[in-house]
């Protein structure tokens, strides 16, 4: 290649012109017949190309020339099937043009043409290898036959040393030849030039257009758009546009006498269909993260709303099912068959005057039952103890001697009163950890140890563990235990219970043994002047309430978890404007309009996914962090709740990015391609 002929001498040696010459006998590979192209302007009409006749043959050299306006840029975008919007014939190698669908014309682009821009169009985010491989991905080319012959075509350029560079970091005939690189690649059978000289200085484009001839020698078909007439007169045939019509078309007589041009290099083979949709996707999934890491605040700020919504849902999920298990832990503690006998009839009695229709007998009638493994009759008071001079409040709570088995409370120290304390009003008492921390501050042993209630003294025989069970400002009281019938008589004075608590057999069902309960005081009472709470029933209202609560706390997350998809579709949407170029090269380098969806799909896909896995990282936070903050709350991780996340992200990510990846496949690719 002459390295230093500028492009403004080539006019010095022109050829031979021949304006009336007949054309050349080979079969053209363009045809056009009456071809017209109107633009509308407002209720106008603008002819940019009126029923034009025009045939190129294969391997020719042709420059198309005229002023700007004059319709050789649309005659271009017409004949590299960028613009779909003539009437007229249109034939590419025999074959109708207009009859071709999208996908077709994009095959056509792909596997036949090859462009060669002004402004070089290569994507700032890809080096020179990765811009040349485009097309050859689209075609479904291996990865390594791909890149094997992108190198080899930018080691043929002069550009082995650049091949890891951006287009920021080469000259614009750098990346000119970057271009032509990337036009060659499936082959080029024809390789469109629009103005590919008018960014570059002359000694480049000089060196430009010695290459084309080189190419044209090849077997190449290279039509040259350009206004400018020493380019034009360097190139073997020149055609001459004036107000969309052709008003000249010149040829020289070497060009009229060529032989046949070789055929041109042979594309690469393809890989299979299943191999080819994969590696488009494969691909789509890179340029995706690509995208993702070159604007990482702009990508981290729309996946906010995602991360907010997953750890919500997931957060409030793990809170629901913690305080679910905590509440029935707690219930669990009092005994998971157990029944409970109140005085009145429903909790609209407990706020009236004292209610006296439980008596001791009616506990042991209740012990005769074969459904009873246990019965306890309860009283319960508030008093104050006094030992030495530390005095406190404490629950007093009268029970029988098989309370602790009934309420499943855990000695630590002495033991229960018997039956026999409880019909002698024996002054003995069973304290919990907590009434003996408080009493006993410096270790001591309680047992043996007298507490005055009141005016009572009672001997402390045994300690228990306090009952964690406790709900209310009740929780943290102290409580003590002593002989009902000594609370009865020697405190309150009444013979009377407040309430009975009877532990069911395990092998007995519990609606039976409620049934027979109720029977037996109804027989005894003649009344239903009791009332009658299974745990049963307390845990199914439980889990029920919680299950709600949860469900609508869950409901008012998953709003926002929307409004992030929202928030993702509007930036995909911006996206898609700010990259309106990038898809007007795609499509014109043979992307199909599927290709394009899946990239803008896939990215949408990966932002809520990323963001999805954020947010559940930060509920997985939120729940170790919760137990340090709430004494005895955990926060359940489920293995099925984050799957649930992951796929909630994945669906937002599908149902807010299609109209994204739609409208960047719909496109236009001339009017993006056209996009400032």
């Amino acid at each position: 290649m002459n390295q230093n002929r500028p492009i403004r001498d080539i006019d010095t040696a022109k050829p031979t012109r021949h304006p009336a010459a007949p054309e050349r006998d080979d079969p053209p590979i363009i045809s056009l017949r009456k071809l017209r192209r109107e633009f509308k302007a407002g209720e106008e009409s603008i002819v940019a190309l009126n029923d034009i006749d025009l045939n190129i043959a294969r391997g020719e050299m042709v420059a198309i020339v005229g002023a700007s306006g004059s319709g050789k840029s649309t005659l271009m975008n017409v004949l590299g099937c960028l613009d779909q919007g003539f009437s007229g014939e249109y034939r590419f190698d025999g074959r109708d043009i207009r009859k071709f669908g999208i996908d077709e014309l994009a095959e056509l682009r792909r596997e036949h043409f090859g462009f060669i821009f002004q402004r070089y169009q290569l994507l700032a985010d890809l080096d020179a290898v990765e811009n040349v491989e485009l097309p050859a991905i689209y075609s479904g080319i291996k990865g390594g036959d791909r890149h094997h012959r992108a190198r080899e075509l930018l080691t043929r350029l002069g550009l082995g040393d650049r091949m890891t560079h951006r287009p920021n970091a080469m000259s614009g005939g750098q990346q000119q030849r970057v271009s032509i690189a990337r036009a060659m690649m499936n082959g080029g059978e024809v390789i469109f030039a629009d103005e590919p000289t008018g960014a570059l200085d002359s000694h480049t484009g000089a060196e430009l257009i010695e290459l084309l001839h080189q190419l044209n020698r090849e077997g190449h078909t290279i039509i040259v758009v350009t206004h400018e007439k020493a380019l034009a007169e360097s190139l073997p045939r020149q055609i001459e546009i004036l107000d969309g019509n052709i008003v000249a078309d010149t040829r020289t007589a070497d060009s009229m006498q060529a032989a046949p041009p070789a055929a041109p290099p042979a594309r690469l083979k393809r890989n299979w269909a299943l191999f080819d949709g994969f590696t488009r996707t494969m691909q789509a999934f890179a340029i995706a993260m690509r995208a993702m890491m070159s604007h990482k605040l702009r990508t981290f700020l729309t996946m906010l709303g995602i991360i907010i919504g997953i750890a919500s849902v997931v957060s409030v999920v793990g809170l629901g099912q913690g305080s679910q298990e905590q509440v029935l832990s707690r219930i669990n503690s009092l005994g998971t068959n157990t029944i409970n006998v109140f005085s009145g009839q429903g909790f609209r009695d407990r706020g009236g005057p004292r209610v006296e229709t439980l008596t001791p007998a009616d506990a042991k009638a209740i012990a005769q039952l074969n459904v009873a493994d246990s019965v306890t009759p309860r009283v319960s008071s508030s008093g104050t103890a006094l030992y030495r001079n530390i005095s406190a409040s404490v629950s007093m709570n009268g029970v029988a001697d098989q309370y602790f088995r009934v309420s499943g409370l855990t000695f630590v120290a002495g033991m229960s009163f018997d039956a026999e304390s409880v019909d002698t009003l024996a002054q003995e008492v069973v304290i919990d950890t907590t009434t003996r921390d408080t009493f006993f501050t410096n270790g001591e042993d309680p047992l043996g140890e007298v507490l005055l209630i009141g005016k009572l003294p009672l001997r402390i025989i045994g300690v228990v563990e306090s009952n964690s069970s406790s709900f209310g400002p009740n929780a943290n009281q102290l409580s003590i235990y002593a002989p009902y019938t000594t609370v009865m008589s020697r405190v309150l004075g009444q013979t009377f219970l407040n309430n009975i608590t009877v532990r069911v057999k395990d092998d007995a069902s519990m609606s039976a043994a409620e049934t027979e309960i109720k029977n037996l005081l109804l027989a005894r009472h003649g009344s239903e002047d009791f009332t009658l709470m299974n745990t049963d029933t307390i845990r199914e209202t439980i889990e029920s309430t919680t299950q709600t609560l949860t469900l609508f706390i869950s409901m008012i997350a998953l709003i926002s978890l929307i409004v992030g998809g929202i928030g993702v579709m509007n930036i995909m949407l911006v996206s898609v404007t700010e990259r309106t170029r990038e898809i007007g090269v795609r499509l014109a380098i043979g992307a199909r309009r599927g290709d394009i969806m899946r990239q803008f799909l896939i990215e949408a896909v990966m932002v809520c996914v990323v963001g999805g896995g954020i947010g559940v990282g930060l509920s997985l936070c939120i729940s170790l962090l919760v137990p340090m903050l709430v004494s005895g709350l955990s926060v359940p991780f489920s293995a099925v709740t984050v799957g649930l996340a992951f796929a909630s992200s994945t669906l937002i990510g599908i149902v807010f990015g299609f109209m994204p990846a739609r409208s960047a496949a719909r496109l236009d690719p001339v009017e993006a391609l056209a996009f400032e």
